[in-house]
């Protein structure tokens, strides 16, 4: 067995069910498998790249505990996004209550010189997360797991526990938010020329 991007549902989903009976290997089969979906994903929904391999973390650390009451009635890989959404929104549950504290006064521009710069697609990264950000939670949610993510829209349904119809309507409403807040002009490629995205 050796896990990597291309594991189809069924494989991940028999080891998910095999570590739930204790198989040590296929829990790190499953750990690899779906590992760069659910950062990914957690990055997005959270609008916090740096912050998401702590909410991976915090992900796996609550699916492993759980996989011996996973019964495989969903792909596994669906159950797992489910709980990485919990995790986020408790994560932002958790940060409404705290106050905030910063030791400069301009943690704004401090923040902004951390990060990285002149990575190819870095300008469409940044650009992609701030339209996202300004975007209603649940159609960021639909919109990272069907077209970010690649799951389908019963999936994404399942994960977010809503009907299929409410996922297409907020993909369809996400869509038109992009299409609002993307001006392809203000991200230039290598050569100058003007790049965009498909949404």
């Amino acid at each position: 067995m050796s896990a990597d991007n291309s594991a189809d549902d069924s494989e991940i989903t028999a080891w998910a069910l095999a570590a739930g009976l204790g198989d040590r290997r296929a829990a790190e089969l499953f750990v690899r498998a779906t590992y760069d979906d659910v950062r990914r994903f957690v990055a997005y929904l959270s609008a916090d790249v740096r912050g998401a391999d702590d909410l991976t973390q915090e992900t796996y650390l609550r699916a492993l505990a759980s996989l011996a009451r996973f019964a495989g009635r969903s792909c596994a890989r669906v159950w797992l996004l489910a709980i990485a959404r919990r995790v986020v929104v408790d994560r932002y549950r958790r940060a409404a209550v705290r106050p905030r504290i910063a030791d400069t006064a301009d943690w704004v521009t401090v923040a902004d010189r951390a990060q990285p710069r002149h990575l190819p697609g870095f300008e469409e990264s940044v650009a992609l997360a701030d339209a996202l950000a300004t975007m209603d939670p649940g159609r960021r949610q639909a919109f990272v797991l069907t077209r970010l993510l690649g799951l389908s829209y019963a999936e994404a349904a399942d994960a977010l526990g809503c009907p299929v119809g409410t996922i297409r309507s907020r993909v369809a409403r996400a869509r038109r938010d992009l299409a609002a807040v993307w001006k392809p002009d203000a991200v230039k490629g290598a050569e100058g020329t003007v790049t965009g995205m498909a949404v």
